[in-house]
Protein backbone atom coordinates (compact mmCIF):
# COMPACT_ATOMS: atom_id res chain seq x y z
CA UNK A 1 0.00 0.00 0.00
CA UNK A 2 1.05 3.73 -0.36
CA UNK A 3 -0.26 7.17 0.67
CA UNK A 4 -1.20 9.49 -1.73
CA UNK A 5 -1.67 13.36 -0.11
CA UNK A 6 -4.33 14.68 -1.68
CA UNK A 7 -6.08 15.49 1.44
CA UNK A 8 -2.95 16.45 3.01
CA UNK A 9 -1.51 19.19 1.20
CA UNK A 10 -4.32 21.25 1.38
CA UNK A 11 -7.01 22.83 3.70
CA UNK A 12 -10.33 21.88 1.09
CA UNK A 13 -11.03 18.51 -0.88
CA UNK A 14 -14.09 16.63 -1.51
CA UNK A 15 -13.41 13.38 0.75
CA UNK A 16 -16.37 12.85 2.81
CA UNK A 17 -15.68 14.11 6.47
CA UNK A 18 -12.64 16.10 5.96
CA UNK A 19 -13.34 19.32 7.44
CA UNK A 20 -14.35 17.34 10.42
CA UNK A 21 -10.95 15.83 10.27
CA UNK A 22 -9.03 18.72 10.15
CA UNK A 23 -11.16 20.16 12.92
CA UNK A 24 -10.70 23.65 11.74
CA UNK A 25 -6.50 23.54 12.01
CA UNK A 26 -6.17 24.85 8.56
CA UNK A 27 -2.83 26.80 8.96
CA UNK A 28 -0.07 25.93 6.79
CA UNK A 29 2.21 25.31 9.86
CA UNK A 30 -0.88 22.96 11.22
CA UNK A 31 -1.11 20.96 8.15
CA UNK A 32 2.71 20.58 7.65
CA UNK A 33 2.58 19.39 10.85
CA UNK A 34 -0.47 16.76 10.06
CA UNK A 35 1.20 15.53 6.98
CA UNK A 36 4.45 14.76 8.78
CA UNK A 37 2.45 13.11 11.51
CA UNK A 38 0.72 10.45 9.10
CA UNK A 39 3.80 10.03 6.93
CA UNK A 40 5.33 9.43 10.65
CA UNK A 41 2.37 6.73 10.66
CA UNK A 42 2.18 5.07 7.48
CA UNK A 43 6.28 4.63 7.16
CA UNK A 44 6.25 3.09 10.36
CA UNK A 45 3.50 0.82 9.42
CA UNK A 46 6.09 -0.78 6.18
CA UNK A 47 4.60 2.11 3.67
CA UNK A 48 6.69 2.97 0.83
CA UNK A 49 5.50 4.91 -2.20
CA UNK A 50 4.23 8.20 -1.46
CA UNK A 51 2.02 10.08 -4.51
CA UNK A 52 1.37 14.22 -4.42
CA UNK A 53 0.99 16.49 -7.62
CA UNK A 54 1.33 20.25 -8.37
CA UNK A 55 -2.21 20.63 -7.22
CA UNK A 56 -2.47 19.36 -4.10
CA UNK A 57 -1.77 22.39 -2.46
CA UNK A 58 1.61 22.06 -0.55
CA UNK A 59 1.70 18.42 -0.93
CA UNK A 60 5.37 18.10 -2.85
CA UNK A 61 6.34 20.37 -0.18
CA UNK A 62 5.33 18.66 2.89
CA UNK A 63 6.30 15.46 1.69
CA UNK A 64 10.08 17.03 0.42
CA UNK A 65 10.66 18.88 4.19
CA UNK A 66 9.29 15.47 5.66
CA UNK A 67 11.78 13.59 3.76
CA UNK A 68 14.68 15.78 4.70
CA UNK A 69 13.69 16.30 8.03
CA UNK A 70 13.91 12.09 8.35
CA UNK A 71 17.01 12.06 6.45
CA UNK A 72 15.44 10.09 3.77
CA UNK A 73 16.43 9.25 -0.04
CA UNK A 74 15.29 7.46 -3.64
CA UNK A 75 17.04 4.69 -1.45
CA UNK A 76 14.78 4.16 0.93
CA UNK A 77 11.66 5.15 -0.66
CA UNK A 78 9.78 5.60 -3.60
CA UNK A 79 7.98 9.26 -4.57
CA UNK A 80 5.66 9.93 -7.67
CA UNK A 81 3.72 13.16 -8.45
CA UNK A 82 1.78 14.40 -10.87
CA UNK A 83 1.79 17.51 -13.18
CA UNK A 84 -1.13 19.56 -15.04
CA UNK A 85 -3.48 20.78 -12.32
CA UNK A 86 -2.21 23.90 -10.95
CA UNK A 87 -4.16 24.88 -7.49
CA UNK A 88 -5.61 28.02 -7.11
CA UNK A 89 -7.45 27.99 -4.28
CA UNK A 90 -5.12 30.20 -2.18
CA UNK A 91 -5.52 28.30 0.74
CA UNK A 92 -8.86 28.95 1.12
CA UNK A 93 -11.38 26.35 2.07
CA UNK A 94 -14.30 28.36 0.47
CA UNK A 95 -12.67 28.93 -3.24
CA UNK A 96 -14.68 28.82 -6.23
CA UNK A 97 -12.06 27.08 -8.25
CA UNK A 98 -10.07 24.97 -5.73
CA UNK A 99 -7.81 23.83 -9.12
CA UNK A 100 -7.48 24.76 -13.22
CA UNK A 101 -6.33 21.90 -15.45
CA UNK A 102 -4.14 22.38 -18.56
CA UNK A 103 -2.38 19.39 -19.92
CA UNK A 104 0.31 22.07 -22.22
CA UNK A 105 3.54 21.20 -22.56
CA UNK A 106 4.08 24.64 -20.94
CA UNK A 107 2.27 23.65 -17.83
CA UNK A 108 4.61 20.60 -17.66
CA UNK A 109 7.93 22.51 -17.92
CA UNK A 110 6.68 24.85 -15.41
CA UNK A 111 5.68 22.45 -13.32
CA UNK A 112 8.48 19.81 -13.37
CA UNK A 113 10.69 22.42 -12.43
CA UNK A 114 8.36 23.23 -9.33
CA UNK A 115 8.49 19.54 -8.26
CA UNK A 116 12.26 19.75 -8.51
CA UNK A 117 12.57 22.51 -6.65
CA UNK A 118 10.38 20.90 -3.76
CA UNK A 119 10.88 16.92 -4.14
CA UNK A 120 14.44 17.15 -5.97
CA UNK A 121 16.46 14.23 -6.39
CA UNK A 122 13.33 12.22 -4.59
CA UNK A 123 11.40 12.36 -7.81
CA UNK A 124 11.19 8.68 -8.76
CA UNK A 125 7.56 8.42 -11.14
CA UNK A 126 6.34 11.99 -12.83
CA UNK A 127 2.79 11.27 -14.21
CA UNK A 128 0.77 13.17 -16.26
CA UNK A 129 -2.72 14.66 -14.09
CA UNK A 130 -5.99 12.85 -15.24
CA UNK A 131 -5.09 12.25 -18.58
CA UNK A 132 -8.27 11.57 -21.22
CA UNK A 133 -8.43 11.11 -24.57
CA UNK A 134 -10.69 14.13 -25.13
CA UNK A 135 -7.83 15.88 -23.56
CA UNK A 136 -5.28 15.24 -26.81
CA UNK A 137 -2.41 14.79 -24.41
CA UNK A 138 -1.50 11.02 -25.50
CA UNK A 139 -1.56 12.58 -29.02
CA UNK A 140 0.78 15.87 -28.21
CA UNK A 141 4.50 15.03 -29.43
CA UNK A 142 5.96 18.13 -27.80
CA UNK A 143 4.22 16.71 -24.43
CA UNK A 144 5.65 12.93 -25.09
CA UNK A 145 8.83 14.35 -26.12
CA UNK A 146 9.78 15.94 -23.05
CA UNK A 147 8.50 13.36 -20.50
CA UNK A 148 11.24 11.31 -23.09
CA UNK A 149 14.02 13.31 -22.15
CA UNK A 150 13.34 13.42 -18.50
CA UNK A 151 12.83 9.47 -18.40
CA UNK A 152 16.27 9.68 -20.02
CA UNK A 153 18.39 11.98 -18.85
CA UNK A 154 16.77 12.66 -15.32
CA UNK A 155 16.40 9.22 -15.04
CA UNK A 156 12.40 9.94 -13.89
CA UNK A 157 9.90 7.33 -14.53
CA UNK A 158 7.07 8.51 -16.31
CA UNK A 159 3.41 7.90 -16.34
CA UNK A 160 0.03 9.02 -15.86
CA UNK A 161 -3.60 8.95 -14.01
CA UNK A 162 -6.67 8.61 -15.45
CA UNK A 163 -9.99 9.49 -14.76
CA UNK A 164 -13.78 9.31 -16.05
CA UNK A 165 -16.08 6.70 -17.10
CA UNK A 166 -13.28 6.63 -20.48
CA UNK A 167 -10.28 5.18 -18.22
CA UNK A 168 -10.47 1.84 -19.83
CA UNK A 169 -9.11 3.60 -23.13
CA UNK A 170 -7.63 6.14 -22.01
CA UNK A 171 -5.36 3.36 -20.49
CA UNK A 172 -5.44 1.22 -23.91
CA UNK A 173 -4.31 4.41 -26.21
CA UNK A 174 -1.59 4.87 -23.04
CA UNK A 175 -0.41 1.47 -24.23
CA UNK A 176 -0.57 1.72 -27.65
CA UNK A 177 1.45 4.96 -27.48
CA UNK A 178 4.24 3.18 -25.50
CA UNK A 179 5.71 5.94 -23.47
CA UNK A 180 5.10 5.14 -19.87
CA UNK A 181 5.87 3.26 -16.96
CA UNK A 182 3.26 3.24 -14.89
CA UNK A 183 -0.60 3.89 -14.79
CA UNK A 184 -2.58 5.38 -11.78
CA UNK A 185 -6.63 4.62 -12.06
CA UNK A 186 -9.46 4.42 -10.00
CA UNK A 187 -10.74 0.74 -9.08
CA UNK A 188 -12.89 0.16 -6.75
CA UNK A 189 -16.08 -1.89 -6.04
CA UNK A 190 -18.26 1.04 -7.01
CA UNK A 191 -16.61 1.51 -10.21
CA UNK A 192 -14.69 -1.62 -11.37
CA UNK A 193 -14.87 -0.89 -15.67
CA UNK A 194 -11.47 -0.11 -15.73
CA UNK A 195 -9.83 -3.38 -14.59
CA UNK A 196 -10.16 -5.18 -18.05
CA UNK A 197 -7.36 -2.41 -19.32
CA UNK A 198 -6.08 -2.11 -16.05
CA UNK A 199 -5.22 -6.18 -16.36
CA UNK A 200 -3.65 -5.26 -19.92
CA UNK A 201 -1.59 -2.80 -18.89
CA UNK A 202 -0.18 -4.74 -15.70
CA UNK A 203 0.61 -7.60 -18.26
CA UNK A 204 2.74 -5.14 -20.91
CA UNK A 205 4.72 -4.77 -17.58
CA UNK A 206 3.69 -1.42 -16.82
CA UNK A 207 2.91 -0.96 -12.89
CA UNK A 208 -0.54 -0.41 -11.75
CA UNK A 209 -1.56 2.36 -8.95
CA UNK A 210 -4.96 2.34 -7.78
CA UNK A 211 -6.23 5.41 -6.38
CA UNK A 212 -9.81 6.78 -4.79
CA UNK A 213 -9.89 3.08 -3.13
CA UNK A 214 -12.51 4.05 -0.85
CA UNK A 215 -14.39 6.21 -3.23
CA UNK A 216 -13.60 9.55 -1.62
CA UNK A 217 -15.22 8.56 1.72
CA UNK A 218 -18.02 6.65 0.32
CA UNK A 219 -16.89 3.39 0.67
CA UNK A 220 -16.59 4.27 4.54
CA UNK A 221 -18.57 3.86 7.55
CA UNK A 222 -19.40 7.74 6.56
CA UNK A 223 -20.38 6.82 3.48
CA UNK A 224 -23.47 5.77 1.16
CA UNK A 225 -23.26 2.05 0.51
CA UNK A 226 -24.95 0.35 3.08
CA UNK A 227 -24.34 -3.41 1.67
CA UNK A 228 -20.82 -2.71 2.47
CA UNK A 229 -20.30 -1.61 5.47
CA UNK A 230 -22.73 -4.61 6.71
CA UNK A 231 -20.55 -7.18 5.30
CA UNK A 232 -17.68 -5.54 7.18
CA UNK A 233 -19.59 -5.83 10.11
CA UNK A 234 -20.30 -9.33 9.44
CA UNK A 235 -16.20 -9.93 8.97
CA UNK A 236 -15.29 -8.10 12.09
CA UNK A 237 -13.47 -5.39 9.79
CA UNK A 238 -14.06 -1.60 9.47
CA UNK A 239 -15.69 -0.54 6.06
CA UNK A 240 -12.43 1.41 5.09
CA UNK A 241 -10.51 -1.92 5.02
CA UNK A 242 -12.17 -3.53 3.51
CA UNK A 243 -13.23 -1.81 0.52
CA UNK A 244 -9.26 -1.83 0.37
CA UNK A 245 -9.33 -4.89 1.04
CA UNK A 246 -11.31 -5.59 -2.50
CA UNK A 247 -8.46 -3.75 -4.08
CA UNK A 248 -5.66 -5.95 -2.98
CA UNK A 249 -7.26 -8.81 -4.08
CA UNK A 250 -6.63 -8.00 -7.63
CA UNK A 251 -4.29 -9.79 -9.22
CA UNK A 252 -3.46 -6.86 -11.48
CA UNK A 253 -2.64 -4.34 -8.99
CA UNK A 254 0.57 -3.09 -7.57
CA UNK A 255 -0.27 -0.12 -5.44
CA UNK A 256 -3.52 0.71 -3.44
CA UNK A 257 -3.21 4.17 -2.55
CA UNK A 258 -4.53 5.67 1.05
CA UNK A 259 -6.29 8.96 1.26
CA UNK A 260 -6.17 9.45 4.99
CA UNK A 261 -5.86 13.00 6.18
CA UNK A 262 -5.36 11.25 10.13
CA UNK A 263 -3.75 8.21 11.88
CA UNK A 264 -6.18 7.09 13.26
CA UNK A 265 -7.61 6.86 9.35
CA UNK A 266 -4.16 5.55 7.82
CA UNK A 267 -4.15 2.81 10.85
CA UNK A 268 -7.20 1.90 9.71
CA UNK A 269 -6.91 2.13 6.09
CA UNK A 270 -3.25 -0.24 6.19
CA UNK A 271 -5.31 -3.11 8.28
CA UNK A 272 -7.07 -4.06 4.91
CA UNK A 273 -3.80 -5.85 4.32
CA UNK A 274 -5.08 -8.25 7.32
CA UNK A 275 -8.35 -9.29 5.06
CA UNK A 276 -8.38 -11.86 3.04
CA UNK A 277 -11.59 -11.44 0.13
CA UNK A 278 -12.26 -14.56 -1.46
CA UNK A 279 -14.43 -15.05 -4.93
CA UNK A 280 -17.33 -14.84 -2.57
CA UNK A 281 -16.76 -11.67 -0.84
CA UNK A 282 -16.02 -9.83 -4.36
CA UNK A 283 -19.45 -11.85 -5.22
CA UNK A 284 -21.65 -10.50 -3.31
CA UNK A 285 -20.18 -7.12 -3.28
CA UNK A 286 -20.86 -6.83 -6.66
CA UNK A 287 -24.28 -5.62 -7.31
CA UNK A 288 -22.82 -2.43 -5.44
CA UNK A 289 -21.47 -1.49 -8.72
CA UNK A 290 -22.66 1.75 -10.56
CA UNK A 291 -22.89 3.03 -14.17
CA UNK A 292 -19.66 4.60 -14.29
CA UNK A 293 -21.60 7.71 -16.36
CA UNK A 294 -23.57 7.98 -13.14
CA UNK A 295 -20.25 7.36 -10.49
CA UNK A 296 -18.55 9.93 -12.02
CA UNK A 297 -21.52 12.47 -12.40
CA UNK A 298 -21.88 11.82 -8.46
CA UNK A 299 -17.87 12.17 -8.25
CA UNK A 300 -17.88 15.54 -10.16
CA UNK A 301 -21.12 17.04 -7.50
CA UNK A 302 -19.15 16.41 -4.10
CA UNK A 303 -18.54 19.07 -2.31
CA UNK A 304 -15.27 20.41 -1.55
CA UNK A 305 -14.96 20.01 2.64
Amino acid sequence: MGLGLAALGRPAYINLGHADDLAAHTEVSALRARAHEVLDAAFAAGVRYFDAARSYGRAEEFLGSWLSDRGLTRADVSVGSKWGYTYTADWRIDADVNEVKDLSIDTLRRQEGETRASLGANIGLYQIHSATLDSGVLEDRAVLDELARLRSEEGWFTGLSVTGPGQGETVLRALEVGAFDCVQATWNVLEPSAGPALAAAHDAGLGVIIKEAVANGRLTARGDVPALVKMAADLGVAADALALACVLAQPWVDVVLSGASTVAMVQSNLDALEVTVGGEVLERLAPVAEDPEMYWEQRSELAWN
